[in-house]
């Protein structure tokens, strides 16, 4: 391809895991957002959407975090980039950072091995 034909979407991928070492003050967060979410949309956040939103943080603090994660802040200040798209989820997992599966280098040399060899 010619740089003319290259497209100009890149997907962005990024793994995080993170410890939510103070959950009250995240939940806290969340609450807060939702409610200025509510104050800024005013009758575009319905009561139900709302609701939702609070019930589902409350109860989880990995919904919480998924709720104060914005996929925009992270490209919002990079010069000449548009976010186009973005989709994120949060789960709780079961982490061991000494385990061998959690070695998120390995992945990226198996993917630069396989592209090198073939020559692409």
């Amino acid at each position: 391809m010619t740089p003319t034909e290259t497209s100009r979407f890149v997907r962005l991928r990024v793994e995080l895991v993170v410890e939510i070492a103070d959950p009250e003050a995240v939940t806290g967060a969340a609450m807060q957002r939702i409610a200025d979410d509510a104050a800024v949309r005013g009758d575009d956040m319905a009561r139900s959407e709302r609701e939702h939103a609070e019930s589902a943080v409350q109860e989880d603090e990995a919904e919480a975090l998924a709720y104060l994660v914005d996929p925009y802040d992270l490209v919002s200040e990079v010069p000449g980039v548009e976010l186009a798209q973005a989709s994120w989820s949060s789960e709780r997992i079961d982490y061991d950072p000494d385990s061998p599966d959690w070695d998120l280098d390995e992945e990226d040399d198996a993917e630069h091995v396989t592209e090198g060899a073939d020559g692409r």
